[in-house]
């Protein structure tokens, strides 16, 4: 039977199951441990993702104020990997090998997933990120995400451009780093098998905190565009929109991905072309409704800021509570890790498909984003559709 896990009665359900009597030990399995957790961020550099964990926190800082689990506290160490490949292997050594995690849970890093899922299976631990980044983080047995990923959000992106706005002449722009390239043109790829359409121009040159965007935006205006889709993190897609602006290219309909969707986002810009707009991998966080209530409420409590990050690692977090508070026996990794391959879907409102990690581990689900626009001199997010978005099988 599948369990709905939803808005305020999220965390009741996940309390009252957490203090229902599990047994088991800690990280070591003995009586009374901390049950050890961990994940490897990237806090600093270039691109940062500092919301998914802190959120993951808020959510295992609550679960110990209630009790535990069975009286078991979360012990949750957040390693920082800089962004750099051997700042990775180490943080992930330090919370495997040294802490003895059972799992690592709620984190988000630039390069981590492909840097150590060859670790993680030799060690027989399974990851939940809450923001799966690169390409690793979605073609390991051992890590399956509480996002649909920027692969997936590509897609979706291209398909509310094409299908929902009836926008042709889409140009694709990418910020590529590590190894990620061909799993951004595999989602290109995918809208075009959708739709038979093509992008009129693929530039895959742009630069991770880029100081001046002018040079991509002309191209793409000369080319005729008229809309670009890109994949820029906040900052930089922030940079792009206001150098599209200096062009005057009053006629552009940008295309991003989730990762823009914030409301520091949407307060740094005045002017937006013809709209930004993003199929959100969560519920519109900038919607008044129940289903995010929650999330919402822990957030502003815990001070974390609202985005689709941070919804990632409050998700990641609350499925790793629940399938600890159904578990019969110790909590060791090896218990967990059978825990966690054999846990029942979970559906939740926040997300537009259930999560079961292998599943999800496998890529064996239907993803689907919230379409969402900021016009200009709004400095607003607004829903614009009624329902999610799903890929045409």
């Amino acid at each position: 039977m599948k369990r709905r896990i939803t808005g305020v009665a999220a965390i009741a359900a996940a309390s009252a199951l957490a203090l229902s009597g599990c047994a088991g030990g800690g990280g070591d399995g003995g009586e009374g441990a901390p049950i050890r957790l961990g994940s490897v961020n990237t806090l600093s550099g270039a691109a940062t993702f500092p919301e998914a964990s802190a959120a993951a926190q808020a959510v295992f800082d609550r679960v110990n104020a209630d009790g535990g689990i069975d009286g078991r506290m979360i012990e949750y160490n957040t390693v920082d990997d800089k962004g750099d490949p051997a700042s990775a292997t180490a943080a992930a050594r330090e919370l495997v090998g040294s802490d003895e995690v059972v799992a690592l849970v709620g984190g988000a890093s630039l390069i981590e997933c492909e840097v150590n899922q060859d670790y993680y299976a030799q060690e027989s631990v399974l990851s939940m990120p809450g923001i799966g980044v690169d390409t690793g983080c979605f073609n390991s047995p051992n890590i399956a995400p509480a996002n649909l990923g920027p692969f997936n959000d590509m897609t979706l992106t291209l398909l509310n451009g094409s299908e929902n706005l009836g926008l042709d002449d889409i140009c694709v722009l990418l910020e590529i780093a590590g190894s990620t390239k061909p799993s951004y043109l595999a989602g290109v790829e995918k809208w075009t098998e959708i739709t038979g359409k093509e992008p009129l121009l693929v530039d895959d040159s742009l630069p991770y905190g880029g100081s001046d965007y002018t040079p991509y935006i002309v191209k793409a205006k000369n080319a005729g565009c008229s809309a670009i889709a890109v994949n820029g993190i906040e900052p930089d897609a922030i940079g792009q929109v206001k150098a599209a602006q200096a062009q005057g290219w009053d006629d552009v309909t940008f295309l991003f991905l989730t990762s823009v969707y914030s409301e520091n986002f949407a307060s740094a810009l005045d002017w937006t072309g013809k709209g930004v707009h993003v199929p959100a991998e969560f519920y519109p966080f900038t919607e008044d409704s129940e289903i995010n209530a929650d999330w919402k409420s822990l957030m502003e409590e815990n001070d974390i800021a609202l985005t689709s990050f941070s919804q990632g690692g409050y998700l990641a977090a609350m499925n790793f509570v629940e399938v600890l508070s159904n578990m019969d026996g110790e909590f060791t990794r090896e218990s967990v890790s059978a825990a966690l391959h054999d846990m029942e879907p979970i559906e939740n409102p926040m997300v537009a498909f259930p999560y079961q990690f292998d599943q999800i581990a496998e890529q064996e689900y239907t993803p689907g984003g919230w379409p969402v626009v900021l016009e200009s001199g709004t400095r607003a997010w607004e829903k614009s559709a009624d329902d999610w978005l799903l890929p045409a099988n």
